[in-house]
């Protein structure tokens, strides 16, 4: 299956996947405070502190101001406009609907890629990464079931579709100047940059419990979810850089596997047979997809 990717680049992109889906399982115990936005912001500027002084550590690469901009904008689209367009997603359906149409960004990164000429689309890469998405489907079980139908689901799918296309194009993209500079670096700067963003979207969208009220927030729980995604961040572009995007954005499927198994195990959710055989398709998915020629 991964004869011919990096064995470290495999489990970098397996460990991100997990990592998401354990990031989204303590994110519920500080969203309500906090707010989906303001939570990413202080996300982020946790993994930002963590990885900037890391990259001046290992030596600071000048970046030109072309692919300088680029690599910001790439960071504000994978932080800012991806968390933005999933706020968006769930105000209007359910986040169970969100995630299950969110876990499309494999199939669509099959697509990005073989549009932009990066990958040549093949059948089996395509169903495998559709076989992935039916795998979060059978995980998430009725959790994406009972949606209304009227003008506010089909925001909210349109919604998260794009913030599945944002991650998927981001990714593809992403992988020239992982080429061309220090991985840690660029992961530096573009979560420093998302930071300014997600500052500026946090100015209208403020903590539900107050800007004045901030001591009460479960700030153990928000550290622990910025440092695991700084770390996070790291693996995902190191992956991207050893392996084509469309094979790294397969192992996302984890995560709302991750994030059900965590929630039953922690959280007292329900845990069905849905789930393993969700795991079960997850895992096919990604045979037939990286076995791809």
């Amino acid at each position: 299956m991964t004869s011919a990717r990096p064995w470290a680049a495999v489990l970098t992109a397996a460990f991100t996947g997990v990592q998401v889906g354990a990031a989204i399982v303590a994110s519920r115990a500080a969203v309500d405070e906090l707010g989906p936005t303001v939570l990413a912001l202080f996300r982020y500027m946790i993994g930002a502190a963590m990885i900037l002084p890391l990259a001046v550590h290992l030596g600071w690469r000048r970046i030109p101001l072309r692919d300088l901009w680029v690599i910001a904008a790439l960071g504000i689209g994978q932080f800012g406009i991806l968390v933005a367009l999933l706020n968006l997603s769930v105000l209007h359906i359910s986040s169970g609907l969100a995630s299950l149409v969110f876990a499309t960004m494999p199939v669509q990164a099959v697509l990005v890629s073989a549009a932009v000429g990066r990958q040549r689309l093949t059948v089996q890469r395509l169903l495998g990464a559709a076989l992935t998405t039916l795998g979060v489907a059978a995980a998430l079980g009725d959790r994406v079931l009972g949606e209304a139908a009227g003008t506010g689901l089909w925001i909210g799918i349109a919604a998260a579709l794009a913030s599945a296309l944002t991650g998927a194009l981001c990714s593809v993209l992403y992988r020239p100047y992982l080429a061309r500079y220090p991985t840690v670096e660029v992961s530096g700067i573009a979560m420093a940059a998302s930071v300014l963003f997600l500052a500026v979207l946090s100015g209208v969208n403020g903590p539900p419990i107050g800007w004045d009220n901030l001591a009460a927030a479960p700030w153990g729980i928000v550290a622990f979810v910025g440092a695991s995604s700084g770390i996070g961040y790291i693996t995902w572009l190191y992956s991207l850089r050893e392996m084509a995007a469309t094979d790294v954005t397969l192992f996302l499927a984890l995560a709302p596997i991750t994030a059900a198994l965590l929630g039953a195990l922690l959280l007292d959710e329900p845990m069905g047979l849905g789930l393993f055989l969700g795991l079960g398709l997850v895992m096919l998915g990604m045979r037939l997809a990286l076995s791809a020629k």
